[in-house]
Formats: C-alpha cells, structure tokens, sequence
C-alpha cells in the first residue's frame, strides 16, 4: 500500500484537528490535559497503522527514491507525538499545550514527504 490513500488522509486531518486543539487551548491560557493526550494517542495509533501498510508495501517490492531517507522520515513521524507528549506533561501550562499543537501541526507535512519519497 503507498502512502497515498485514505488512511493517509485521515491521518493528515487527524494531526491538523490535534494541531487546533493544542493551539486553541494554548490560546486560552489553559494546560494540556487529557484530550490532547487521547488525541495524541489517536494521531499516534494512526500513524503507526500507516507505517505498518507502508512497510508492508515495501516488503511486497514496493520501492522508495531514497531508503536512508524515508525511513529517517518515518521513524521522526513515529516518534514526534510521544516526545511532545512527554514534553507537553513536563510543562503543565499554556505551552504545553502549544507544545502538543506544534508537534501535531508537524505530522501533516511529515506525511506529505513521505508521500513525495514514495509515490
């Protein structure tokens, strides 16, 4: 399966409604709690589904323009939304929350390289 596709897609619109959420909140003055973390939690379990049918696709003999690349591209998708978490609990206040928004305003654009590398 290409990265191209329709769990691509909810992935992507998935990533920019957590993005609005963390930025929403950021703007309001509150601290992450936890719909951002069960928000990241979908994001994450998303992404992983995606990773899961790329690689799939690339044992089947899918091939990708540049393998080092890709999978450095992957492996920062995967592990972005932990890490902002992580970072986001470590500063319960308003950037926390931006923190979380940030991250997950990042998983979109991350997704459409992969796209560029693989399709």
């Amino acid at each position: 399966m290409a990265v191209n596709g329709a769990l691509a897609t909810a992935t992507i619109v998935a990533g920019l409604t957590l993005a609005a959420w963390g930025g929403l909140t950021a703007l309001l003055d509150r601290p992450p709690g936890r719909t951002h973390v069960w928000g990241a939690g979908l994001v994450e379990a998303l992404l992983a589904a995606l990773a899961g049918s790329v690689l799939i696709g690339l044992a089947g003999g899918g091939t990708v323009a540049e393998p080092v690349l890709f999978a450095g591209y992957l492996l920062t998708t995967l592990a972005l939304l932990p890490a902002a978490v992580i970072l986001a609990r470590m500063e319960p206040s308003r950037w926390g929350s931006a923190i979380v928004g940030g991250a997950a305003l990042v998983v979109p654009v991350l997704i459409l390289r992969l796209q560029q590398l693989h399709g």
